[in-house]
């Protein structure tokens, strides 16, 4: 099987959403191969799981004075700050036939990807069901799935740094004030790879594609005109909506 690599960009995050969509109907088609893609967020923005409810999860108008986007996403999981410098965030999409059938073991093996990338940085990780990847029992990377008409769509972030003080503003972690000791415990919980490797983003970047195609057929390719066409009327028409970010 071969696969189509789409190498590292940058969109809003309705666009990032529309073009995974977009992705997804066009590998369903076979007009397009099987898709891994790596992408970041500008501006900063917050996505929320499909079955959460925007207002319990997020301070909207903490997002509006900081100028970051909101967005929900098609797959499931939990509210997720996304920032432009201190994450890569990766999709993969591709025929379900591809992935063990188990929810859990496909996460393996995707996830095993990453970690096979943070090997090459010489961080040790491992994968905690149902879908993070741990540092010493920190997370450094989480990530969400949905099946749909035949075809795995995942996608999830790897955080390169850490800004633990806007991601709490932003998020309704806590009705209270932020605290020193608020951050502290979260960071017992989470990590990043600069507390671990002095590799840039770039280097971090260069060993998940190479961990990511290890063993495929792959070419590095771009988005369609119709994907492209698709995505710009997803992101308008649906993804950038109150009806869509209100939903629940």
């Amino acid at each position: 099987m071969k696969w189509r690599v789409v190498e590292l960009e940058v969109h809003d995050a309705s666009m990032n959403m529309a073009l995974d969509e977009a992705a997804t109907e066009s590998v369903r088609k076979g007009i397009s191969l099987p898709t891994i893609r790596f992408y970041t967020w500008k501006p900063a923005a917050v996505s929320i799981g499909y079955f959460q409810a925007i207002r319990d999860e997020v301070n909207l108008e903490i997002c509006r004075q900081l100028g970051v986007d909101c967005v929900r996403r098609w797959t499931g999981g939990g509210a997720v700050y996304h920032d432009l410098e201190r994450e890569i965030t990766y999709s993969v999409i591709a025929p379900l036939t591809l992935f063990p059938k188990n929810i859990v073991e496909s996460y393996r093996l995707i996830c095993g990807w990453i970690i096979s990338g943070l090997g090459k940085l010489g961080i040790e990780a491992e994968f905690r069901p149902i879908n993070d990847i741990l540092v010493g029992s920190k997370k450094i990377s989480g990530s969400a799935q949905t099946r749909r008409g035949g075809i795995l769509l995942q996608h999830g972030t790897l955080l390169y740094d850490l800004d633990l003080k806007t991601m709490f503003n932003v998020l309704n972690v806590s009705k209270q004030k932020i605290s020193d000791k608020m951050i502290k415990n979260a960071e017992e919980r989470v990590t990043c790879i600069l507390r671990h490797s002095t590799a840039g983003k770039n280097e971090v970047y260069e060993a998940l594609v190479e961990a990511f195609t290890d063993g495929k057929d792959c070419e590095f390719g771009s988005w369609s005109e119709g994907e492209i066409s698709r995505a710009s009327e997803l992101a308008e028409n649906k993804y950038r909506t109150d009806d869509w970010m209100y939903l629940r």
